[in-house]
């Protein structure tokens, strides 16, 4: 490997010389240049003067300008380039490549010379997208530090599933992970946790329990001026949209691919998967042996976390990393001293004014009968609604997206709040946990026909050493093939019993009676 030049230089001093040499050709021209003021800029560079006066005669044959001829090196022509691209990025390959098409110049350029030339050519950036894609050029990107701003400036969204297995009413599964962080103080102000892939519902859940604060809220929260997006489709839906517009918040959707216009809270999902997730029993992402990789899952059912278990620890670790996680960016402090130095007001807001917030119109009225109000195929049923039955009166119902276990009602007039409805054929959680295990056994048999009916119809061929067409593996026998044909003529046979009336051939007219189109005439014979 090359020395390590000293940390004082030697320096690349080109522009340097290039304005020195200016400045005496301006003299030259003036008619005020000395001896002295050359000898000055000799031992300035520590050259001698007559190396000087070769800098100035270069910049007279390139028109004032001061050109260094510079070391040659060997360039990459476009076939080179093209042969690179072809082997994304592979430059021994390229090279063998180049050498077989007499590529490499004459006399041929060696190895170590061509990767040289690969490394002044191309960029880490440029090798990294050659090899992997867009994405790999992606990493090797710089991006510039935002402004820090005051709290509920700017707030950040994410989904983000937990490298956890639980134990989700019997069934192994990861959770998901819905938070709005603060990007100025780094505070998570609210989350929601769903068993599965999280929607609409688990966004506008985690926004309500970050816009209100206290009581068992967090003391962090308010309404923000703007809120972060990614381009997911539960973040682009015209209901979170107009939820955040009641209040005046700005939804900006960040371009794809872009996760450092919202480093804040990918920084939060990393630090949750470092510093909580390693540590939990059904680790996702635990070494397995060879003996693990040939048997089942890693963990047992017994040995993981139940979901109601999990939540608090996750409560617990958000609690930390607001009150006693100190972050340099935040000049060590905690999210929650930068939370409470900073002495911006917070819009606040009750618990109660949010009643119609996060929720989605049902469509037309609906009556009250003396069953309830019937949506959906069922009746729910509130406590005020004694006294107002099988009066005929009108109501609104608005509900949270995708749950239909209770539904808020407003008077269909003056759409006032009237009160919470609930299914009143609510199943019980053992008959609910029971349908979904018939459901799941339903799925899972048709799957297992599918995924065999897929494997038998795809054709299998034996292995070659040498260059010969495809040999299929199961070659049938002639009483085989006769079976099969057999089996399938009694299938056709079956289906054409089984065939609409409508469809079946029609016979031959056979009678006398029947209707019978009459012959063509004869062409007559022209004269």
């Amino acid at each position: 490997m090359p020395a390590t030049p000293p940390p004082d230089g030697p320096y690349d001093t080109t522009s340097l010389r290039a304005a020195a040499v200016r400045r005496l050709l301006r003299l030259r021209d003036a008619q005020n240049l000395t001896h002295h003021d050359i000898r000055t800029v000799a031992s300035a560079f520590t050259v001698h003067w007559r190396t000087v006066r070769r800098w100035m005669d270069n910049a007279d044959t390139h028109n004032g300008t001061y050109t260094p001829r510079g070391r040659h090196h060997f360039t990459l022509t476009p076939a080179m380039h093209e042969t690179l691209a072809q082997w994304h990025g592979n430059v021994t390959a390229a090279y063998r490549e180049l050498a077989r098409r007499a590529l490499l110049g004459t006399p041929p350029a060696s190895p170590a010379t061509f990767h040289r030339a690969v490394g002044r050519a191309l960029s880490p950036g440029q090798r990294a997208a050659l090899r992997a894609g867009e994405a790999g050029r992606r990493r090797h990107d710089v991006h510039a530090l935002r402004p820090h701003g005051n709290r509920n400036d700017v707030w950040e969204t994410d989904h983000v599933e937990a490298s956890v297995f639980v134990n989700v009413d019997g069934q192994r599964s990861k959770p998901w992970i819905t938070w709005f962080v603060d990007h100025a103080t780094c505070t998570i102000c609210g989350l929601a946790v769903t068993p599965h892939q999280p929607g609409q519902d688990a966004i506008l859940a985690a926004a309500r329990d970050a816009i209100l604060c206290g009581d068992h809220y967090r003391p962090f929260g308010g309404v923000p001026r703007k809120v972060r997006v990614d381009r997911g489709r539960d973040f682009l839906s015209t209901c979170v949209d107009e939820a955040f517009k009641k209040f005046g918040t700005e939804l900006i959707v960040l371009p794809p691919y872009s996760p450092h216009l919202k480093g804040t809270v990918e920084a939060v999902n990393g630090a949750v998967k470092h510093t909580l997730f390693k540590g939990l029993p059904g680790y996702s992402h635990t070494p397995r042996s060879r003996r693990d990789r040939r048997g089942g899952p890693l963990w047992e059912m017994d040995e993981l976390l139940d979901y109601e278990t999990f939540v608090t620890l996750l409560l617990d670790w958000v609690d930390w990393w607001n009150n006693d996680h100190a972050i340099a960016r935040l000049h060590r402090r905690t999210p929650a001293q930068a939370w409470h130095t900073d002495l911006t007001p917070i819009d606040t807001l009750d618990a109660e004014d949010l009643h119609t917030y996060t929720l989605k119109d049902a469509g037309p009225p609906l009556k009250i009968t003396s069953k309830g109000v019937r949506w959906k195929s069922a009746y729910y049923v509130g406590t005020w609604m004694h006294g107002h039955g099988s009066a005929g009166e009108m109501v609104r119902l608005r509900h949270e997206p995708n749950q239909f276990h209770r539904v808020e009602l407003y008077d269909a007039d003056t759409l006032a709040y009237r009160g919470a409805a609930f299914r009143s054929d609510e199943m019980s959680p053992q008959h609910a946990r029971e349908l979904r295990n018939a459901r799941r056994r339903e799925a899972d048999h048709y799957a297992a026909k599918a995924r065999r009916a897929r494997k038998n119809s795809k054709p299998r061929f034996v292995p070659t050493t040498v260059a010969q067409p495809p040999q299929p593996r199961n070659r049938l026998t002639a009483s085989q093939a006769a079976a099969q044909l057999r089996e399938l003529k009694s299938f056709s046979h079956d289906q054409h019993s089984e065939a609409r009336p409508d469809l079946l051939s029609r016979p031959q007219p056979s009678s006398s009676r029947w209707t019978q189109p009459l012959p063509d005439p004869k062409p007559q014979d022209t004269p």
